[in-house]
């Protein structure tokens, strides 16, 4: 990694990284030196993050699952254990498959499935207009904003081979206690997922049995202490359910399919 800035600036920007509360001050002035065109750009980047907005919010940019994702301010930041998502996801698409990222954000998900499976025909959507136009930047097309499924065209009913839906899921009363980078500067409806977190989870759900291919499947990310019931939703809904655990992530993934053959 290298910049055209002056050590002796990077190393003030170190500084007030350090006197911000940046655990990992000069790493991160390294990060901001090479995305800043000259010494004034680099004050300006230095102070954004100096003052809690997210490091690759400042910079533009996250690197996840090997990709690298365009950000927009005020976008959700794609997460490293969502890496699981995109892992299971990967492992049951294949060229053709019809590829839903819903409630997208950047697209960073799609963005990375795809990256690893680039025959999949690739859909993606979120209400959020600032995500949508993020996506787009990551994807190009087939970005659509709205509201879970009304967001997506009729003919991908019944079709979806996979469902990424990274739904919002964490419980309104927990909002506060989340770390301030998250919690003032990505939108709620990002993380907000009501009273214990599955509002959003359990709308999905609803309308999975509609949309998945028979054998098609949904994955979300949840919580442990959301498990049981995210599985009872899930059957109750008439999907099979299993839950996937990657310790060193500290990740869980949810995973509903449809019956091969069933009756609807």
């Amino acid at each position: 990694m290298t910049s055209g800035i002056p050590a002796t600036s990077i190393a003030e920007a170190v500084v007030r990284l350090r006197a911000a509360g940046c655990v990992f001050a000069e790493d991160e002035a390294e990060v901001l030196a090479v995305a800043a065109t000259d010494e004034i750009a680099l004050k300006a980047l230095v102070e954004r993050r100096a003052l809690g907005e997210p490091l690759e919010q400042v910079v533009g940019y996250a690197d996840f699952c090997g990709v690298r994702v365009r950000l927009r301010r005020g976008v959700f930041v794609p997460r490293v254990r969502s890496e699981l998502l995109v892992r299971t996801a990967v492992r049951s698409a294949s060229a053709g498959s019809v590829v839903v990222d819903l409630c997208c954000g950047s697209g960073a998900l799609g963005l990375a499935v795809r990256a690893r499976r680039p025959g999949i025909d690739l859909h993606a959507a979120d209400v959020d207009p600032v995500a949508v136009a993020c996506a787009r930047d990551n994807l190009d097309g087939n970005v659509y904003q709205g509201d879970l499924y009304d967001a997506l065209p009729g003919h991908l009913r019944g079709r979806i081979a996979v469902l990424l839906a990274n739904v919002p899921y964490v419980a309104t009363r927990h909002i506060p206690l989340l770390p301030a980078e998250a919690r003032d500067h990505e939108p709620p409806s990002a993380l907000d997922g009501g009273d214990d977190g599955l509002d959003i989870f359990r709308a999905v759900v609803a309308g999975a049995d509609e949309w998945l291919a028979p054998g098609g499947i949904m994955l979300s990310e949840i919580t442990e202490a959301q498990s049981g019931a995210a599985i009872e939703a899930i059957r109750a809904a008439g999907l099979d359910a299993d839950l996937l655990v990657d310790e060193d992530l500290e990740a869980r993934v949810i995973r509903g399919q449809k019956t091969v053959g069933a009756m609807r």
